[in-house]
């Protein structure tokens, strides 16, 4: 028996979410926008439940 349920979180892999948000913020010293910042921690909480899922799967993940 599974000790913790899979959740259902993302359908994307951490890897293609990570991506995303390089994609995004390519460098630190850049300022997002109000709406950029709004999408970058949504794919901050997408990519931390991938990474979940795929640890919980035994996978090795990159951070971000």
């Amino acid at each position: 028996m599974i000790p913790f349920p899979p959740s259902p979180g993302s359908a994307r892999s951490a890897a293609v979410v990570n991506s995303e948000i390089r994609e995004l913020w390519p460098h630190p010293a850049v300022r997002l926008s109000s709406e950029d910042r709004a999408r970058y921690e949504e794919l901050v909480a997408e990519w931390a439940a991938a990474s979940r899922a795929e640890s919980l799967r035994g996978e090795i993940v990159e951070a971000a």
